[in-house]
């Protein structure tokens, strides 16, 4: 087992790369060091220039709010600094205000992330580089690993017309990089003029997973319990997108997929016809306690990984999706309501990036064609990534 040196512990142990000028640091609860202690204790205690204040994502600075759920602004309890939310109400609080970077010369930013470009996240990231270019505000990244390794890529690209809060980042739905990468890559493509500094983590090999590590893993949203459930997430959050419950509310979020009056056995034997590589499936009933179906036994399928090297998460997430619709039809519809403060566009669109997936699904097309078209789009994605990728094997 390798042991990687975080950014974070990086910068606690130079931390002259900040020195003593004032900052501000974007993290939530889950940016530790490998003994836990919070990223905001443990870069206040060390970096000699004042912490002005802290930026939360979604979920908040300590993890406690549920997906789409609003976060007010607040105060730390840990650090007695004001924490300005930057997941509200409406579209406009996921964009930094412009006193919200005022007293700073540098935002640090360690948010830990699951290498899928709607985990929102680096959509967040995003919003302060772009707030930070305008002000001249430098941008210090402690980079992670990418938790499901740096090799695999899946996913078509986003389309124009189809961008919003899960449809930020332009690259595949599974992109294989790093929160660092992430910020070189939009550096390059969006804000040039951006002062950005990436504290590279250490001992990371592109094709290492987290387990491999020696790193602990925190959830770092309410619904990311384990490694296993962020290998899935790719394409189980696509559930997210229709009526059908993707396990929140229970102990197997993005495990579990079902809803009232589903026959899990007839939907298990089409998966097991359907053959997804790197997935097994368990007929099953559950009862979520919140979320879609809340207190409603729901029939369906619970998802085990047993090869992540074959998972093709996002594959699998279409096939589960077409498999409902052909098992029972009456019981599979798209999600109607706003998603991620968007109307009038299906939320599947917004997370695969375009109306194809939508349309091939509800024509009971095979998905072949789709998924050359979005093998051919990460070759082309994977062209562009020179001077990008940071993490090499040995």
């Amino acid at each position: 087992m390798n042991c990687v040196v975080t950014g974070l512990e990086v910068l606690v142990s130079s931390p002259g790369i900040i020195g003593r000028r004032p900052w501000i640091l974007l993290a939530n609860q889950s940016a530790v060091t490998r003994d836990l202690e919070p990223a905001r204790s443990a870069l206040r205690r060390t970096v000699p220039g004042p912490l002005v204040r802290l930026i939360a994502p979604e979920h908040g600075l300590e993890g406690v709010a549920q997906d789409m759920e609003a976060v007010d602004d607040g105060r730390d309890s840990l650090t007695g600094l004001p924490v300005r939310s930057l997941y509200g109400r409406d579209a406009a609080t996921l964009e930094p205000r412009p006193d919200d970077l005022a007293g700073a010369e540098a935002v640090v930013i360690d948010l830990p992330d699951i290498g899928c470009r709607y985990y929102t996240f680096a959509a967040t990231m995003d919003a302060v580089m772009a707030a930070c270019a305008r002000a001249g505000v430098e941008v210090v990244v402690l980079d992670r690993p990418n938790p499901i390794g740096g090799i695999a890529r899946e996913g078509g690209p986003v389309e124009p017309g189809f961008e919003s809060f899960v449809s930020r980042l332009p690259t595949p739905v599974r992109h294989g990089l790093t929160l660092g990468e992430l910020a070189l890559l939009l550096q390059r493509e969006r804000y040039p003029s951006l002062e950005l500094t990436v504290v590279s983590c250490r001992g990371w090999q592109r094709s290492s997973w987290w387990d491999a590590t020696g790193l602990p893993w925190v959830p770092p949203s309410p619904n990311m319990p384990s490694l296993e459930t962020a290998a899935l997430y790719p394409g189980l959050c696509l559930v997210e997108a229709t009526t059908l419950s993707e396990g929140r509310g229970t102990t197997r979020p993005f495990h579990l997929v079902g809803a009232p009056g589903l026959d899990p056995e007839a939907l298990t034997a089409e998966l097991r016809s359907l053959a997804p590589p790197g997935a097994a499936f368990r007929a099953a009933r559950f009862r979520p306690g919140f979320g879609k179906h809340s207190g409603a036994v729901c029939g369906g399928v619970e998802i085990h990984v047993i090869n992540r090297a074959a998972l093709q998460p996002v594959a699998l997430g279409l096939l589960l999706l077409q498999a409902v619709r052909r098992v029972d039809p009456e019981r599979f519809a798209w999600r109607a309501e706003p998603y991620e403060f968007v109307g009038g566009v299906p939320a599947i669109d917004l997370l695969t990036g375009s109306a194809a997936a939508r349309e091939a699904i509800d024509r009971g097309a095979p998905l072949g064609a789709l998924r050359a078209s979005w093998q051919a789009s990460v070759a082309g994605f994977e062209s562009t990534l020179e001077g990008i990728l940071l993490y090499h094997d040995s």
